[in-house]
């Protein structure tokens, strides 16, 4: 009995072996068809799911190509080469300030050689900047001359076509500033005969503008300035967006980014905006208190100088979130009030997040030999500087 017993249970086993569905045994399908698909996601370089903990690298940030330019203002040529040393490598341009024009058409150079020397070595391009500059300040008789006398204004065009092929300048600058607001069609019609010319010699061709905000803006320094034109005849044009804080006026941020603000969506509504290289400081000023007009003018200050100032003084630094500037004030020795507004590395980040909003053509510094290293490792976090 126990024997049939066995029998009929072996027998109800092999019958349920049997019945079995032999797909059980295998891998399911669907499985099948999600590790293929998974492969095929890896190989066609689609991103898969990350789980948290897992090892992965930074995402490397896209560095924007901008142009730089930094003016030589130094006059003394062992100091303009430390200069240009100092700060080539983060330059497009070197912008060598100034070859004076005369009322005659003549050029008044500058000790230009070792510099010029160590620009090109550096691998930066040369740009000569001509003005109408004299006796301390811009002469607008002197513009006036050279765009009413057709003899001066070719002698001037022949003089800057000389010196940029004996020299070795690759790029011209015309910073003609202060002229008569009634001579605005005169220097547009100078410009319009002096870039052609120097241009079709292969040499790239800019101006400067004074910062407006429309183009009513009248007065000396913008009345005469045609952001329109300029960004016609003009490879490019450099925005003068600084010194709302001067030495000769009250105390403020030397480029306060809503007024620079302004001068750009002017100008992006007039030129385009690849034109476009917004100037920006290298330092500041440090005012007495005071201010007075007509009282003593401030005086011009690197921002390391005034970092170091303050850290040595305990002094409080204090930080203008509407105009993106650091100030702080001290008491002199002979108990004289002071208060210096200058550049640091939020004020200089607040400058190259304007550039990026507008998608700008570059940035431009006044002016080289002003101490500011940490601007220099900032820009080549945010940029990549064209080299030609």
């Amino acid at each position: 009995m126990r024997k049939i017993c066995m029998i009929c249970i072996l027998f109800i086993m092999l019958l349920q072996g049997c019945t079995t569905n032999p797909q059980s045994k295998k891998e399911n399908p669907s499985n099948n068809r999600s590790q293929s698909n998974l492969e095929q996601m890896t190989s066609r370089g689609r991103m898969l799911p990350v789980k948290r903990g897992d090892n992965t690298l930074p995402t490397k940030r896209v560095k924007t190509d901008i142009e730089s330019i930094g003016f030589l203002e130094s006059v003394i040529p062992t100091q303009a080469v430390k200069d240009v040393k100092e700060a080539a490598k983060n330059l497009t341009y070197v912008a060598f300030f100034s070859y004076r024009a005369q009322g005659n058409g003549d050029l008044i150079s500058i000790n230009d050689a070792s510099p010029l020397a160590t620009t090109k070595k550096k691998n930066a391009v040369p740009m000569l900047v001509i003005t109408n500059f004299a006796k301390g300040n811009f002469q607008p008789d002197i513009a006036h001359q050279i765009f009413t006398d057709p003899t001066a204004s070719k002698r001037l065009i022949q003089n800057v076509l000389r010196v940029m092929k004996e020299k070795g300048y690759r790029a011209l600058n015309v910073d003609f500033e202060h002229i008569y607001e009634r001579d605005r069609e005169l220097y547009n019609g100078f410009l319009a005969t002096l870039l052609p010319e120097v241009k079709k010699q292969g040499y790239i061709v800019s101006t400067a503008l004074a910062p407006k905000s429309s183009d009513k803006q009248s007065g000396p320094w913008h009345g005469a300035h045609d952001y329109a034109f300029h960004g016609k005849i003009a490879d490019f044009v450099i925005l003068m967006t600084y010194e709302w804080g001067w030495t000769g006026g009250p105390p403020m941020a030397v480029s306060p980014i809503p007024q620079v603000r302004k001068v750009v969506d002017y100008a992006v509504s007039k030129i385009p905006r690849e034109k476009i290289i917004m100037g920006a400081p290298l330092y500041g000023y440090d005012w007495t208190l005071p201010y007075r007009k007509g009282g003593p003018k401030a005086k011009r200050v690197s921002p390391q100088e005034s970092e170091i100032f303050a850290q040595k003084n305990s002094l409080k630094i204090q930080y203008s979130n509407r105009d993106q500037a650091p100030y702080y004030f001290y008491t002199d020795k002979h108990n004289k009030k002071h208060v210096i507004w200058y550049e640091n590395n939020q004020s200089a980040q607040a400058k190259f997040n304007l550039i990026k909003e507008y998608r700008l053509r570059g940035i431009a510094y006044w002016v080289l030999g002003e101490d500011f290293p940490e601007n220099w490792s900032l820009l080549k976090e945010n940029f990549k500087i064209r080299k030609y």
